[in-house]
């Protein structure tokens, strides 16, 4: 597959492991960019991926203190190089027992708190740490948001819903402030998508959607990577809805 120039582009992802993250690794990838993963684990061995551990970051983005480490060593593994793209996917949406959706009368403050800090916070504090570098190769932030973030989804709990509601709102103030340094901010809104987050009774959303069907981990991959590249270079302060007709 084509890449966008002879130099190599770099991206940050977090979340990396399954999923919208996995197909992005791929995409990313296969387009001949350096991918360096963020997640709680270590690199697995069985990484379907060329990249090693020396492109992977271990990180808990639920302690402030473990983000602020993985930003130092970022840095160290960019090694004065510019950085290309962050891409903010990880998350995390608790369910109460039996998988249930909680609430904003179940959740107890401190799941408040850790949904915030993985969800919202965490994408910010690694944007700004790694602003230098992010303007230095003209980079992009891309957030992963969540359709839960405009509406209240049957699943989505509370403290998700309203922090990836939070997180477009932070994109648009990012793309105001980071602007200027050349470096574009957006966001895209999956809907139902077949990852391992879905839950049960999916389907019966999935039945009343335009397109009858589940979205597919690669081709919202495909747009976050539309997003990141020049194509997409004088597109910043947005978000787009992945979600089969769900919206309207």
């Amino acid at each position: 597959m084509e890449t966008e120039s002879n130099s190599l582009r770099t991206l940050v992802l977090t979340g990396a492991s399954r999923g919208i993250g996995h197909a992005t690794v791929k995409r990313f990838s296969s387009a001949g960019w350096r991918v360096i993963t963020c997640s709680r684990h270590e690199f697995p061995e069985d990484c379907p991926w060329k990249a090693g551990p020396e492109d992977h970051v271990v990180v808990d983005l639920a302690d402030v203190d473990s983000v602020h480490r993985a930003i130092g060593d970022i840095r160290e593994r960019l090694a004065g190089n510019p950085l290309n793209a962050l891409v903010n996917n990880a998350g995390i949406s608790p369910k109460g027992e039996g998988g249930s959706r909680m609430g904003t009368i179940e959740t107890d403050p401190a799941t408040w708190q850790r949904v915030f800090q993985v969800n919202f916070f965490s994408p910010v504090m690694l944007a700004r740490g790694l602003i230098d570098e992010l303007a230095a190769g003209e980079g992009t932030v891309l957030n992963v948001t969540s359709i839960a973030g405009s509406r209240v989804h049957p699943f989505a709990g509370a403290a998700y819903a309203t922090s990836k509601s939070a997180l477009v709102g932070l994109t648009r103030e990012m793309a105001a402030d980071f602007g200027p340094r050349g470096i574009r901010v957006n966001a895209i809104a999956p809907g139902e998508i077949e990852t391992s987050m879905l839950s049960p009774g999916t389907q019966e959303i999935v039945d009343q959607l335009p397109l009858r069907r589940l979205g597919r981990p690669e081709e919202v991959a495909s747009t976050i990577y539309f997003l990141c590249s020049s194509q997409a270079g004088y597109i910043t302060g947005t978000e787009i809805q992945i979600n089969g007709g769900q919206h309207v």
